[in-house]
């Protein structure tokens, strides 16, 4: 038992070097070699170690799950944060691609204009920014005169539209979101009274928005039909 959790332990931080070694492009887009390459490696890593019964494959997550806690905890010390997590990776600055970035990131040019055009953006002398982020995403920073035109640029005031919260689903009243917009039970039945809903089982889906508390209301008939 000893020996496989020593195994199953020194395999488990083996893999996780060898995916930190092939880059963050394995992880930003899963490409069927990539796929690939993650699989084979854990399947080959794990044939040396034998578990045999219940207990042990117990153990043995209960023993992963402790590793995995440890290594988050570890990778709140600045030290080790970059070499556990990694770090953000600039590929494009000020509309020029950093080839050596690029390279020492094993993150193809194909990859990265492709990531580009699906963030809307065509051209890559558009993109102030492009930062390759330790968990494999891409994140683009517009230049000024790209950035969408939004209400506080034009000086327009906007009110808070408000979230609706789901308050009845199937006939059931949610108590925990009935108290997140600080109503009772009471309140809710009223409303739906006054909306001419005697029956709390008549209803499929009921919302109340956060902001005014206005309801809206879907009935099993509009569903089943």
């Amino acid at each position: 038992m000893v020996s496989n959790i020593a195994k199953l332990v020194s395999l488990f931080l083996f893999i996780i070097i060898i995916l930190r070694i092939l880059g963050k492009s394995v992880l930003a887009q899963l490409a069927p070699h990539d796929l690939m390459t993650i699989f084979f490696i854990a399947y080959l890593a794990f044939q040396p170690i034998k578990i045999e019964g219940t207990s042990q494959a117990i153990v043995g997550i209960i023993v992963i799950a402790i590793v995995h806690v440890v290594i988050g905890k570890l990778s709140f010390i600045q030290k080790l944060n970059k070499l556990i997590i990694g770090e953000p990776t600039i590929l494009i600055q000020h509309g020029k691609i950093i080839k050596p970035n690029l390279k020492s990131s094993r993150y193809s040019l194909g990859e990265l204009i492709s990531s580009i055009r699906t963030s809307g953006y065509h051209d890559i002398k558009n993109i102030e920014y492009a930062i390759l982020e330790p968990n494999g995403e891409l994140s683009i920073l517009p230049k000024a005169d790209m950035i969408p035109v939004k209400p506080k640029h034009l000086n327009i005031k906007t009110e808070r539209e408000g979230l609706p919260v789901a308050v009845v689903i199937e006939g059931k009243i949610q108590y925990k979101n009935l108290k997140f917009i600080n109503k009772s039970e009471e309140w809710l039945l009223k409303k739906l009274k006054s909306h001419g809903y005697n029956n709390i089982d008549d209803i499929f889906y009921a919302t109340v928005k956060d902001t005014d508390y206005t309801l809206t209301t879907d009935t099993w008939k509009k569903h089943y039909k």
